[in-house]
């Protein structure tokens, strides 16, 4: 009896902790009775549920909207406001490209083209499925970028595993096939509704599920359900896999660093940034590209040769290796790349309308404001400031909704539906980041965040430079057990007021913070894309534990490399700029 009454309250803890966490922080609001104290008390109950997710992040999110107007910090109305900003106009825009891409297999050109540009051999091989993985996460969600791209490793893996006599069960698999949207689709939907951020105390019911076997895939079924310890493979073939598989699920994110739209953290910031201080015009999409492309190349160039190390072994000797025989593995991942590559056939007219409407978009985000000359936006001198990157994302993504996906021999059929697009947009994201914007301006209205100013000013003393280490290493460490957009949502309120509080410029410290939010490598469950790569059962979490220890120290250094060399010139960060507020009475730094 004592048994199954424990083990009926441990079914229960999700309630337990939503009852008990808001009773213990109500001393805040009940002894201190100032908006401060009332507004703190909202905060870390969001945040305490934000990074335990015991309600869903969506409605976590939307309690702001509850207790503001309860504790008389803001009108119902003025939060509403909040929660449908600038952001989400550009994340509906590249959602519909983004669906256009997957929808017509853009995405599967690019990976194998590139695939196909750097050669077979295991390294370079696992070089091209990375680099096609981190392009493709720059202008799309990262979960969707490795759901594109892992059906085809998968198969390009099968293969070569194969040519070693024989893959699973020692059985030919004539008819591999790469149907990627019934299996990529299949395995995102499964990692995402058994809850991708269980705690890892109940693995059993986050990834035993995950088990991809449509009928029409009997390669893919046999790769989900074989042991990765087969008796069959090598501990070569083992380690192969494991390095492939990790390493797109950390270019994913590596890439997703590189542009503003390209993951929800940097939007965020973003919005953020132009909600707190209005008159900041020094962050766009061409300067933000100019700061963290090459920090991605340095992070893309040094994991590779992280995992290459830590599963493959230490013969370099690839790197000026060329020509030679070609050994039976890359022969048989040449074959199955090239003949992949062949059947799509020549580019179809969708796929090239899908790609000069990526283009020009790119072309018109990166010409709107580049700062070092006028931009196509000084065409209207009038109307300074009412174009935004987000404007041009929603009229090329509405073009998709008109555009005619066939010649006018059959029935009129838009590129992409509405349902189609309401399938890929992420609402779970649009919430949360609402919910974060109110969260930001309820410290504002309450003063907290003055506060949180005056108690930080202590840290003037340190370096700069310490202090932000110390901010990135936290940031970090709490982005590996909690969302990355919650994360960033968490501290950015905290981190703007710090900034102020020493008088440094907030970029200083807010662009090193925002970029580490994404660098989540080190848990199956620390983001969508580790849980699905996970879900295809060739790595176990010690073997993303120690790769992700070396990619988490590889990113916060290259970022602090990065924000104290070329971006200080690139974004003034030695100065403390005139739109951020002087506030009375604190201690100056300069970096």
């Amino acid at each position: 009896m004592p048994k199954r009454l424990s083990k009926g309250l441990w079914n229960y803890r999700s309630i337990a902790l939503v009852v008990l966490t808001p009773l213990l922080l109500l001393p805040l609001p009940v002894v201190v009775r100032a908006k401060e104290a009332e507004c703190a008390f909202v905060l870390l109950l969001m945040a305490t549920y934000w990074v335990t997710e015991v309600i869903p992040l969506s409605m976590t999110a939307m309690l702001p909207a509850i207790l503001f107007p309860t504790f008389g910090i803001m009108k119902s109305s003025a939060v509403a406001k909040e929660y449908f900003k600038d952001f989400h106009f550009l994340l509906v825009g590249v959602t519909c490209l983004a669906t256009s891409i997957e929808k017509w297999g853009l995405h599967r050109r690019i990976a194998l083209r590139l695939v196909t540009l750097v050669g077979v051999n295991p390294a370079w091989l696992m070089l091209g499925f990375m680099s096609g993985c981190a392009f493709l996460s720059m202008w799309v969600q990262n979960t969707s970028a490795v759901t594109m791209v892992m059906p085809i490793a998968e198969a390009v893996l099968q293969q070569m595993l194969k040519a070693n006599e024989g893959g699973c069960a020692g059985e030919d698999n004539p008819n591999l096939q790469l149907d990627e949207t019934l299996l990529s689709r299949s395995a995102a939907f499964t990692v995402f509704t058994s809850g991708h951020r269980k705690r890892p105390d109940s693995p059993e019911e986050t990834f035993t599920c995950v088990q991809v076997q449509p009928v029409s895939q009997p390669a893919a079924a046999q790769a989900a359900v074989c042991p990765p310890a087969a008796p069959s493979r090598t501990t070569q073939d083992l380690m192969m896999c494991k390095a492939m598989c990790v390493g797109i699920a950390y270019s994913s994110n590596i890439g997703g660093i590189t542009t503003l739209p390209g993951t929800s953290p940097n939007l965020i910031f973003s919005d953020y940034l132009n909600q707190i201080y209005p008159n900041c015009n020094c962050v766009n999409f061409g300067n933000w590209l100019l700061l963290c492309l090459p920090i991605s190349v340095i992070m893309l160039l040094l994991t590779w040769l992280w995992l290459y190390w830590l599963f493959i072994g230490s013969d370099f000797r690839f790197l000026w290796r060329c020509g030679g025989e070609r050994s039976e593995k890359e022969k048989a991942a040449r074959k199955v790349v090239e003949d992949e590559y062949e059947a799509l056939g020549p580019m179809s007219s969708q796929e090239i309308f899908t790609g000069l409407v990526f283009l020009l978009m790119v072309l018109l985000w990166l010409t709107r404001s580049p700062g070092f000359m006028p931009g196509w936006a000084s065409l209207f001198p009038h109307h300074s400031g009412y174009i935004t990157d987000a404007t041009v994302a929603l009229l090329l993504g509405l073009l998709f909704f008109i555009a005619p996906a066939y010649g006018p021999s059959r029935k009129y059929e838009a590129m992409i539906s509405w349902k189609e697009f309401q399938a890929s947009m992420p609402w779970k994201v649009a919430l949360l980041v609402g919910g974060g914007f109110a969260l930001a301006e309820g410290t504002e209205e309450s003063g907290l965040s003055l506060w949180v100013a005056e108690l930080l000013t202590p840290l003037g003393d340190l370096p700069v430079l310490a202090t932000i280490t110390v901010a990135c290493i936290i940031v970090t460490t709490v982005t590996e057990v909690a969302s990355n957009a919650a994360t960033i949502t968490i501290f950015l309120p905290i981190l703007s007021p710090l900034a102020e509080a020493i008088h440094v410029n907030p970029l200083y410290i807010l662009i090193p913070t925002t970029l580490c939010t994404s660098f989540s490598f080190l848990l199956p469950v620390s983001n969508p894309p580790n849980a699905v790569v996970f879900a295809y059962g060739h790595i176990g979490i010690m073997d993303m534990v120690k790769a992700g220890l070396g990619v988490n120290v590889i990113g916060v250094l290259a970022v602090l490399l990065a924000v104290a060399t070329w971006g200080v010139p690139l974004f003034s960060l030695d100065t403390y700029p005139d739109w951020a507020p002087v506030l009375p009475g604190l201690n100056s730094t300069t970096p």
